[in-house]
């Protein structure tokens, strides 16, 4: 049909027509959600029996992109903390990517890596939730006062025990709402990566795209949003608890 319409310049409306009179075709149904009402066929959908694998799919893209950016941004952030001279470079090269439209670095990482779905989603997401775990770090960082440090080092404290054993505890709180908006910000990028083929949520909603399912588009987008108010939910219930269980450095606990 496209070739009739492309090549022998016939009408779009004429070519699907002599397609059908040329074969026998039963006469098409109407649309689903015309028959079980609107909210019947969003629930259908919505609660399919893709939606563990689905779940599982994006759960997996999001946290193991998260982890890998915890483990990459946290010591990006120190760096850029404690050598000046990085910390353009750092905070720069972060923030360049975070600009980078997600589908154009999806198509960046495709030749990159020389395959499609998992991988290149895989890095995109990490590289995506870089920023804000790096400048909460390094911001947590900056703000603690010279005057406690040089007290840890009056005690004979050396460098590495005065980060683990203060600094990083006092930050704490600031380095988690880093990570934190990192988390949720990858389970709204996560979706876009079903354009490659890595699953989620996305998968649905890229089928309601191409088919101008508007309950295929919901039962996608619903679960996503929903899976990224349950993240900022943990992350609150986290700092809570945190909250009551008051500041782990002795600085703080015992100030004089």
């Amino acid at each position: 049909m496209n070739a009739a319409a492309e090549l022998e310049a016939r009408t779009l409306h004429r070519s699907p027509r002599r397609f059908l009179a040329q074969r026998s075709v039963p006469r098409p149904r109407r649309p689903r959600h015309r028959e079980l009402g609107f909210a019947a066929d969003l629930w259908q959908k919505l609660a399919g029996a893709d939606f563990w694998r689905l779940t599982r799919e994006h759960l997996m893209l999001v946290f193991l992109s998260l982890a890998a950016s915890i483990v990459v941004g946290v010591p990006l952030g120190i760096l850029a903390a404690k050598r000046q001279a990085t910390e353009g470079l750092i905070l720069g090269a972060t923030g360049v990517v975070q600009t980078i439209p997600s589908l154009a670095l999806l198509a960046f990482l495709i030749p990159l890596t020389g395959r499609i779905g998992i991988v290149p989603a895989f890095i995109a997401l990490a590289l995506y939730a870089l920023l804000p775990i790096v400048r909460n770090t390094h911001a947590a960082l900056a703000q603690i006062s010279r005057g406690m440090r040089e007290a840890a080092q009056s005690l004979g404290m050396k460098a590495g025990t005065i980060l683990q054993k203060i600094e990083l505890p006092l930050s704490a709180t600031t380095i988690l709402a880093g990570i934190k908006t990192s988390a949720v910000i990858n389970v709204g990028t996560a979706t876009i990566a079903a354009f490659i083929g890595a699953g989620g949520y996305g998968e649905r909603i890229v089928t309601g795209l191409a088919l101008n399912d508007h309950a295929m588009l919901l039962a996608g987008a619903i679960p996503a949003a929903a899976l990224a108010l349950l993240i900022e939910g943990a992350f609150r219930l986290g700092e809570t608890v945190g909250d009551a269980r008051g500041p782990s450095s002795p600085f703080v606990m015992h100030p004089g």
